[in-house]
């Protein structure tokens, strides 16, 4: 098969939607390369269901800083080593 002509396969295409998420926490989000924005899975968006490793540590940035916002006690994260 030549590979100049081959025929596009629906996997190959990028698809997913944007992270509710973080377009609600993230004051840069619309600012964020698409791949990073994007999540699959239903019916909750995760940091483990976004597309890219980027767009995956952003969200559990805004996931620690809203725990550390609901927590007024704790001011510093504890030390794990």
């Amino acid at each position: 098969m030549d590979s100049y002509h081959r025929q596009i396969r629906r996997t190959e295409q990028p698809t997913g939607r944007d992270c509710q998420f973080c377009a609600a926490l993230d004051p840069n989000f619309k600012m964020r390369n698409p791949v990073d924005r994007w999540v699959l899975g239903h019916p909750q968006d995760s940091a483990i269901s976004h597309v890219s490793e980027n767009g995956h540590v952003l969200h559990l940035m805004f996931e620690i800083a809203r725990k550390r916002s609901r927590d007024p006690e704790t001011e510093a994260l504890p030390r794990s080593a």
